[in-house]
Order: C-alpha cells, then structure tokens, then sequence
C-alpha cells in the first residue's frame, strides 16, 4: 500500500505514514459505493428502492420495494439527501 500524500511504501496494516505522518486512509475497494451509481440508480429505480439495495439497506429497499417508495416521496427524498451527499451506505460509510 502507498501513502496517498507523500507516495511512499507503507505497511498495509499502517495507521499513519512514517514518512510524512498524514493519517492513512483505509480504502474497502469491494465495498466503496460510488455516488453517481446511486444517484441514477435513485432516479431512475427508486421506486423499486434498488438504490437503497445497492447501499446496503436490504430491509428499507424491501419495504420501498413493495409500496413503490412511499408513491415516490421516499424517494424523491432519498434523491435530495444522496444530491447533497448526506446519505450513507448500511456499513455507515460516505458514498465516493
């Protein structure tokens, strides 16, 4: 793993870079979700609640899933608070 300020080798269990002291960054590649997939995955499914699968809320997309979002108001808020980046996955991690 390398730092992402300075660029040097760090170990991968590493908190902080030896070289420049800045705090590492722990990256999860398999779980990062990204934010343009969500936001149009909301838009154009998220009365089927696919956004809230695809972030790791199985039982709210479920229940969104069988009242077509609320008739569209879960939804169009789930839309507003993903456009203003205050939606987080299940595991409580920022969208990237």
């Amino acid at each position: 793993m390398f730092c992402s300020k300075c660029g040097s080798e760090i170990n991968d269990d590493a908190v902080i870079c030896v070289r420049c002291g800045c705090q590492v960054k722990k990256m999860k590649n398999s779980e990062e979700k990204s934010w343009l997939v969500t936001v149009l995955l909301c838009f154009f499914l998220g009365g089927f609640g696919i956004h809230r699968f695809y972030t790791g809320h199985i039982a709210i997309g479920v229940i969104q899933l069988l009242t077509f979002g609320c008739c569209g108001i879960w939804t169009l808020i789930d839309f507003i608070f993903i456009l203003c980046r205050n939606y987080k996955t299940a595991d409580g991690e920022d969208l990237i």
